[in-house]
């Protein structure tokens, strides 16, 4: 008997917004799929880290990428357009209009006019004082799953917020000479992230804040006031509403 014929996958190119290297990829098959639905199912952050990691690293046909340390945003984009190319050009997004609240209106979105918005003010060193800087790393893989796809809420925890932040500190800079926290045991960067005053943890916070992110503006006209607003999506959660 013949074997069946083999399916052919085409390839795509992406610009990778951190670093502006281009890499293949191909859409997810089927069964790449499935394990995708199973595990949004499953509502279990756990196995959907998983399942988005087996499936981003199984679509990008680039040699050593290490999807691991892709940044949130790298990871959010590539995600995106995978699934672009795998079930559709277009997303139907339920927006709530911002004048009344309650009111949805049903949107399509073209994944095209999806980009990554960087923000001019935004840098990766940071001055605690004359002698003390730090530089940051973006967060990982995992941490972008908690904060996207947060089903018991833990967002409001102060200590996971600061465990975040403590997570993407990559050195502590004073003069000559540099830490990095990589041989620095957690409990250290914790201690050290406790003697900032409220002014320097704010210049942490907008590292956060300006940090380039998936964006994009839609118009929405409530059908029940005629109100017209512009609505700005942000982070991939925001895409599949």
């Amino acid at each position: 008997i013949m074997p069946l014929p083999k399916i052919s996958t085409p390839t795509y190119e992406l610009v990778l917004p951190s670093t502006d290297k281009t890499i293949q990829y191909r859409p997810f098959l089927v069964r790449e799929e499935k394990l995708l639905v199973l595990a949004l199912e499953s509502e279990d952050t756990k196995q959907i880290t998983t399942a988005i990691k087996a499936v981003i690293k199984a679509c990008i046909l680039t040699k050593g990428v290490k999807v691991e340390a892709l940044p949130t945003f790298d990871i959010e984009y590539l995600f995106l357009n995978i699934r672009g190319k795998s079930v559709g050009e277009e997303l139907d997004v339920n927006i709530i209009c911002p004048d009344d609240e309650k009111t949805y209106v049903p949107t399509k979105i073209y994944i095209d006019d999806i980009h990554v918005i960087k923000d001019e003010k935004h840098t990766k060193e940071i001055k605690l004082d004359d002698t003390i800087s730090m530089v940051m790393k973006y967060p990982s893989l995992d941490e972008f799953i908690n904060q996207n796809f947060d089903f018991d809420d833990k967002s409001s925890n102060l200590n996971q917020s600061f465990e975040l932040i403590g997570s993407c500190i990559d050195t502590i800079v004073q003069g000559e000479e540099a830490w990095s926290t990589k041989d620095c045991s957690k409990k250290e960067v914790m201690e050290f992230l406790d003697q900032m005053n409220s002014a320097q943890f704010k210049l942490l916070e907008g590292f956060f804040e300006t940090m380039p992110k998936l964006s994009h503006e839609v118009e929405v006209t409530n059908p029940k006031t005629g109100v017209k607003s512009t609505v700005v999506l942000e982070g991939l959660s925001s895409f599949f509403g």
